[in-house]
């Protein structure tokens, strides 16, 4: 039986977990994936972008007809501009051509406008990332128009809390840790704050890219990893709570991608492929009988222009 559904953004959430059957060593714990490249554009970003703008339209600071803007690397600027379009506002993203050019195409497919920061073939740099910055700052202090504000807004956490909620039901209690790469920080704390409850002892662990190592040395970098590595504190990472911090070479995550593709028929991006290495490297360490949760966060299909999924010659 088919559901019957009264708006797109019914289709958000309430997303499968897949155990990962074939890449994971036999005295490993068992290491499952939280699917989020089903929503609607593809990304767990759906959750916060419907959370930040009903939140704001039910509280008066959002009107229909106004103007949402936003700096974002892709997927962010994705699940705003579907969302936008579905509650009857518009959409700005900020972007820069570092970043894939189907995510600027999503955005646009929404008829959301996109201002294009040029990153001078230096790929995502705290430099870059600052001038988008600004560019949004600048633009939302115009008449009717919103800043979502996903370093900031607490209705980001907010709507990663369901996700938590879900990973309860489908495993139950008996999870050890839950672990995933930051941008924002708010998918791994808002799915913590969805788990803690029912799992209170469960272990916090954040992963950064390895050529952009802020967390665990200090220093941003260059890398390619979109949607993480800011360059600057995770404004919603709470680091007192986490167990560790890794940072994992970029390469291997890319690298992961393929192989989930080829061995596991799992296509996502490359922040997933960062997760998955770590928590396979996770698994490992804590040995058989246990659980380790890690997320997917967007859809493949996003990555199809770029390096990620070109093959070697």
């Amino acid at each position: 039986m088919k559901s019957v559904l009264k708006s797109a953004l019914d289709l958000i959430g309430n997303t499968p977990i897949i155990k990962l059957q074939k890449i994971v060593p036999e005295n490993a714990a068992e290491v499952w994936l939280k699917y989020e490249a089903v929503n609607p554009t593809g990304s767990y970003k759906d959750r916060m972008a419907k959370s930040v703008l009903g939140n704001a339209l039910k509280r008066g600071e959002l009107s229909q007809g106004d103007k949402v803007v936003e700096y974002t690397g892709g997927s962010t600027g994705s699940a705003l501009a579907f969302v936008s379009a579905a509650l009857g506002l518009k959409f700005c993203a900020v972007f820069s051509e570092a970043f894939s050019k189907s995510k600027q195409q999503t955005i646009a497919a929404f008829e959301a406008d996109v201002i294009v920061e040029e990153s001078f073939g230096k790929g995502i740099t705290p430099e870059l990332i600052q001038r988008m910055k600004k560019r949004a700052s600048e633009l939302s202090r115009k008449e009717n128009s919103f800043y979502a504000d996903q370093f900031g807004s607490p209705d980001v956490t907010k709507g990663y809390e369901p996700m938590g909620n879900e990973i309860k039901m489908q495993l139950g209690e008996r999870i050890d840790i839950l672990c995933a790469s930051v941008g924002t920080g708010g998918a791994l704390m808002g799915a913590w704050k969805g788990l803690r409850k029912a799992v209170p002892k469960i272990e916090l662990v954040a992963f950064e890219p390895l050529q952009s190592p802020l967390l665990t040395t200090g220093k941003g970098g260059a890398h390619q990893v979109e949607g993480i590595g800011v360059g600057f504190e995770h404004p919603f990472l709470n680091q007192s709570i986490l167990t560790k911090i890794i940072a994992i070479d970029q390469e291997q995550g890319f690298a992961m991608c393929r192989i989930l593709a080829h061995e596991e028929r799992i296509f996502c991006g490359a922040s997933t492929g960062l997760n998955v290495v770590g928590a396979i490297d996770l698994a490992k360490e804590i040995g058989p009988g246990k659980k380790v949760v890690t997320l997917a966060c967007d859809n493949g299909v996003k990555y199809l222009g770029g390096h990620v999924y070109l093959r070697n010659k």
